[in-house]
């Protein structure tokens, strides 16, 4: 062999040695860590329902079933939690758009003001943050139901003398 054949050998070598070298140490990086997250230990059968979402059409937990909801308690007058919240899963479906259709998940607002929340403002409301967003409301009584069946704590302030009044309820 010649000294240039023997040098393109070595130097092919060398660099067949750091690439693998490289292959072989690298590490993925680590996972984001999580800001907030609640781990329920054990699932809990959701109630039935019969509730109304913004089109006037029945909702009930066969609307839920075989994809991923993801279920938010709020109300269209609420000032700070309720609109960051539906933007944040807003957001969230937006980074998911190249999952096949079936694996995104839908996103449920679930009013705990249902007196002012009906269809009408609901849709309106939602559409705000995504059009494919669902509102869904009922009688003040299945609301309550509903909210007390999954521990949502709600508390509907008495109302002031212009008969506004307040709302107040969990956030998690």
């Amino acid at each position: 062999m010649n000294r240039a054949t023997l040098a393109a050998v070595a130097v092919a070598g060398a660099l067949a040695g750091v690439a693998t070298a490289y292959f072989l140490t690298r590490t993925e990086p680590a996972p984001p860590a999580l800001e907030r997250a609640t781990l329920f230990e054990a699932s809990r059968p959701l109630p039935a329902i019969a509730l109304q979402d913004q089109s006037g059409q029945t909702f009930d937990l066969a609307r839920m079933r075989r994809h991923w909801t993801l279920l938010f308690f709020g109300f269209t007058n609420c000032p700070d939690v309720c609109p960051t919240t539906l933007a944040t899963l807003a957001d969230v479906r937006r980074q998911l758009a190249d999952l096949p259709p079936d694996e995104i998940p839908d996103v449920v607002l679930a009013t705990v003001d249902p007196a002012r929340d009906t269809p009408a403002a609901l849709a309106r409301y939602v559409a705000h943050f995504d059009p494919s967003f669902t509102g869904i409301t009922g009688s003040p009584e299945s609301i309550g139901a509903f909210t007390r069946e999954l521990g949502v704590a709600v508390m509907i302030g008495a109302p002031a003398a212009d008969g506004s009044y307040t709302v107040d309820h969990s956030a998690a």
